[in-house]
């Protein structure tokens, strides 16, 4: 596998790529994964690699070459672009040393992780499956960086290039085909491999969580978690804060534009910014909240579907998705039965969905009780690995499942 992200990274896609490998691991299969340093979400090397510029690991059975590349603490198009170019030039002058492999699967983004895998894949003359979470010359467009109409043609061209190359080409969710097909890939090749609920279910009382964090029982709770970027818009929540004080609004993770936003919400007492829970403290957070928010640019269309809803439906909590109508975000919202949709970039709109479900308690938790059904039913654990690996072997030549 290559995958920028991966373990220790505990958000956006690094969890998706570490519970593959450590599945292929637990069958027996020797894995290895190539991989960048772990920075995301906080977009800052975790310590323990800083000065690292190689370094090989065994984790959970999983063999991890990782290479050192830039860490961009602002996001703009040309420090993407070195962030990119830097993985690209390491990975290719420094492949892992291992046997040759029976397939190479990629998780993009980002770009340069695709197309390293399309070339490792071609030296070793294996199948290449790349599996799309986000479309980057998508996002370049669509999320705000700064000069990202001038970056979109440019990403576009490397994701055809490391699409085009793909013996199958997995999508995480059906906006995203229309956007493959139009990179030049055969619609019979494109399979979708939806993502899974990769966090446990809460264990403890809502009311103990909430003593603990300082909530009161009262209080209405508003809380977003995950990465803090630019195609977020999380000013939203900003100013739906601004305009009701006894409403709280908790920002909980890191991210490029954590330190804006604590600037923006300076005088705002009703809005925490929080840092990212532990992992055996993070479903109970999550379901300690009244109201779970998502929240996305209105340009933000197909190119993207927040990890973070496999785990907002899990907690049992009702999803405000501030999000385009359009988009694949709102289908998913829609899909589960567990929120309602409100108009992106508009906090007025955001704070009455959040007062409607405070003032209809039932409704509310009849709401987030859909989500769990809808992980049970369709984003579980054991059914996302099984789709990973029936493109697999697909790939290798078995039988479509």
């Amino acid at each position: 596998m290559v995958s920028t992200n991966y373990a220790p990274e505990h958000a956006g896609i690094g969890p998706y790529a570490t519970q593959i490998a450590e599945h292929w691991a637990d069958l027996g299969h020797e894995t290895h994964v190539l991989a960048g340093m772990p920075h995301y979400p906080a977009w800052s090397l975790e310590p323990e690699y800083r000065g690292a510029l190689r370094r090989t690991e065994q984790r959970a059975g999983v063999t991890v070459h990782r290479r050192a590349h830039t860490v961009p603490a602002r996001q703009t198009a040309v420090k993407r672009a070195l962030f990119e170019g830097s993985i690209l030039l390491h990975g290719a002058a420094a492949p892992p040393r291992m046997p040759r492999p029976d397939a190479v699967l990629a998780q993009m983004p980002s770009l340069a992780g695709g197309v390293l895998a399309a070339r490792l894949a071609a030296k070793w003359k294996v199948p290449y499956v790349p599996v799309v979470q986000d479309l980057m010359g998508a996002a370049a467009a669509q999320s705000g960086i700064s000069g990202g109409d001038r970056a979109a043609a440019v990403a576009g061209r490397a994701e055809a290039y490391a699409l085009k190359r793909a013996t199958l080409v997995g999508v995480i969710h059906e906006t995203f085909v229309d956007r493959v097909v139009g990179m030049g890939v055969d619609p019979g090749r494109i399979r979708l491999v939806p993502n899974w609920s990769h966090v446990a279910l809460p264990t403890k009382p809502r009311g103990e969580t909430r003593r603990h964090l300082g909530w009161g029982p009262g209080q209405t709770v508003v809380l977003h978690s995950g990465n803090m970027g630019l195609k977020q818009g999380l000013e939203v929540l900003v100013g739906a804060a601004r305009l009701d004080p006894s409403v709280r609004f908790v920002l909980m993770g890191d991210g490029s534009q954590r330190g804006a936003l604590r600037d923006l919400a300076a005088d705002v007492p009703n809005l925490d910014i929080i840092p990212p829970a532990a992992d055996g403290e993070f479903p109970d957070i999550l379901a300690a909240a009244d109201v779970l928010a998502v929240t996305q640019h209105a340009a933000v269309l197909d190119m993207s579907v927040p990890s973070k809803l496999t785990s907002y439906f899990q907690a049992g909590r009702p999803v405000v998705a501030s999000v385009a109508a359009l988009g694949g975000t709102a289908q998913e919202v829609e899909r589960s039965g567990a929120g309602v949709l409100v108009p992106p970039e508009d906090p007025d709109a955001l704070l009455k969905a959040v007062r409607a479900l405070a003032e209809d308690p039932a409704g509310a938790d009849a709401l987030g009780a859909a989500g769990p059904r809808h992980v049970a039913a369709h984003l579980s654990r054991e059914a996302g690995l099984a789709r990973i690996d029936a493109l697999i072997d697909e790939a290798l030549g078995g039988p479509r499942t």
